[in-house]
């Protein structure tokens, strides 16, 4: 890891790597923690070298619970007396200390939806409103939803589905000491959306890989919420049952705020290996980007472990309600990049995320939210967890294509043949505040462009080599932006292959209008303070977090 980390910084300004190479082996939150107190403090400690009894013991003796071993990771969680920071820091074994964040779903309830039937045109958008009958849906491919748990439905049974009852929710398991079902509603809306097969509305609500078998892993609680253990542990579980299902895909419709580089976050470093294992990683950008807290525009809003140059990360179209995509827009809310800190471009493309109905799982949303229920057996639902399913489902239809599509091969072929058409801006507003919010559709909000399964699954170019996504970088005397790979490595975004830049991105979306890089549109003032919040070299490894904490509770759709 600390090899790539090298690679990045040369992107970056000389100054960053001074800073950089001086960094505490605490992450920046836990060191403002007081430290002379013996109130307890979880943490998740990387090793050097891998993780041993004489670790675990060194910790133990100084008053610390020993709480998981990592596999994925040179690393463990704890539970520390907060006087044992300072010797964590000077132990020669540990290479970095955060603590165990919370993370929760990124996902609001949607605008005052009918409780009767209506349209829902989530896959004529994306393209795919004709797949089964060209043979592509998913079976025999495994998507593990890492999610609150998943309600057995009719939605789920059906086709070759090997689980009980005929069931495609093949193995469940809860890392929170849960019931095996859907403890909070979200988990069975985002499997809905990934691989129900709308058998509950005659097809009408069917989801993207409507015969896909489904790998349910419990993090969320009743109240939507987890920390960054848990969900590492579930990624490393999906890891282990990788071949028994042939999981091709792990969908993380949730996050946390941005504190460290990805090259240290464990949440980051545990996507990587299971991208890395040959798993397909589909994350949520977030739902920040309405926040303009640092006079930034809601631009550095992308949050973890959507971050990572590995992964997928998928921004939120709102479909308009018609069958066209032509009329389709940004979510306002919807997270922009550069991410925090790395200057990682993301979000990676969008898709439909808003107004989403999808399958209603037991739990306490569709009690909070009457009114978003649909014919009592579906719900809706907003925000960019939404359309991060859209995009897992499509990446199961390109395995069961090509079983043998790496994460990469997946990952470029979606982005090269995302449609690129969009509008110069769009203005949203609030039904709930009445408030207007301006999108400009650049590279940090629209990423490659809006999903499109049916072009990906009929592009027959060759791919080979990684497909990380690359780095922004800025130039401090004149403000101007621009993009590069990560110093050559790779092959994706290179100039000598058979995709060149303007292919993966389109020219509208990132040289076009000169908005893109405009500091007075795209950093949103004209005091510069935006574009210090992203760029300037004081917070790159400040002591906080300068976009301030991410919220991902309870953003309302829009109309």
């Amino acid at each position: 890891m600390r090899n790539r980390f090298v690679v990045l910084a040369l992107v970056l300004s000389a100054a960053v790597v001074c800073m950089a190479q001086e960094h505490s082996k605490l992450s920046p939150d836990l060191a403002r923690v007081a430290q002379d107190t013996d109130a307890p403090v979880n943490v998740i400690i990387q090793y050097k070298h891998a993780v041993t009894q004489k670790h675990i013991d060194s910790i133990v003796n100084q008053g610390g619970h020993h709480l998981r071993t990592f596999s994925v990771l040179k690393g463990a969680a704890y539970s520390v007396p907060r006087r044992m920071l300072a010797s964590l820091e000077s132990d020669s074994e540990i290479a970095y200390v955060s603590p165990d964040r919370a993370v929760t779903a990124t996902q609001g309830p949607a605008g005052q939806g009918p409780s009767q039937q209506i349209n829902d045109y989530k896959l004529q958008a994306v393209g795919g409103a004709y797949l089964q009958n060209a043979g592509f849906n998913g079976a025999g491919v495994g998507i593990a939803i890492i999610d609150s748990g998943i309600t057995d439905t009719p939605d789920f049974h059906g086709g070759a589905g090997p689980g009980p009852g005929g069931s495609r929710i093949v193995y469940s398991e809860s890392f929170i000491n849960g019931p095996r079902d859907d403890v909070y509603g979200h988990g069975t809306h985002v499997a809905g959306i990934a691989g129900g097969n709308g058998s509950q509305s005659s097809g009408l609500y069917a989801g993207v890989a409507p015969s896909v078998n489904l790998i349910s892993l419990q993090v969320l609680d009743k109240t939507g919420s987890s920390t960054s253990s848990t969900v590492i542990a579930a990624i490393e579980r999906a890891i282990q049952l990788q071949s028994q299902y042939n999981i091709g895909v792990i969908n993380l419709s949730l996050g946390t705020a941005v504190v460290e580089s990805y090259t240290l976050d464990p949440l980051c470093q545990a996507v990587e290996a299971a991208w890395n294992a040959g798993i397909v990683v589909v994350v949520a950008a977030g739902n920040d980007g309405r926040n303009n807290s640092a006079n930034n525009q809601g631009y550095g809003t992308i949050t973890s472990p959507g971050n990572d140059p590995y992964v997928i990360t998928v921004g939120a179209m709102k479909t308009e309600n018609t069958q066209t995509r032509s009329d389709d827009q940004i979510a306002s809310y919807s997270s922009k990049g550069p991410t925090m800190l790395d200057h990682v471009v993301k979000p990676d493309l969008v898709a439909p995320g808003n107004e989403i109905i999808s399958v209603l799982g037991h739990g306490p949303l569709g009690t909070k939210y009457p009114t978003n229920i649909v014919n009592r057996n579906y719900f809706i639902l907003s925000g960019t967890s939404m359309a991060a399913p859209m995009v897992s489902g499509a990446a199961a239809l390109l395995i069961q294509q090509d079983p043998d599509a790496t994460p990469d091969k997946v990952k470029a072929k979606l982005m090269k043949t995302a449609n690129k058409s969009f509008p110069f801006s769009s203005v949203a507003t609030d039904p709930a505040t009445n408030i207007s919010y301006t999108s400009y559709y650049d590279i940090f909000t629209i990423g490659a462009g809006y999903l499109d399964i049916w072009d990906a699954l009929t592009d027959d170019d060759w791919v080979n080599g990684t497909a990380l996504s690359p780095i922004a970088s800025c130039n401090a005397r004149t403000g101007v932006v621009s993009i590069a790979d990560l110093a050559g490595l790779n092959v994706i975004w290179g100039t000598n292959v058979i995709w060149g830049t303007n292919v993966i991105w389109g020219t509208n979306v990132i040289w076009g209008t000169n908005v893109i890089w405009g500091t007075n549109i795209v950093w949103g003032t004209s005091t510069m303070t935006g574009f210090n919040v992203i760029w300037g070299t004081n917070v790159i490894w400040g002591t906080g977090n300068p976009a301030g904490e991410v919220d991902l509770v309870a953003i309302y759709g829009e109309q």
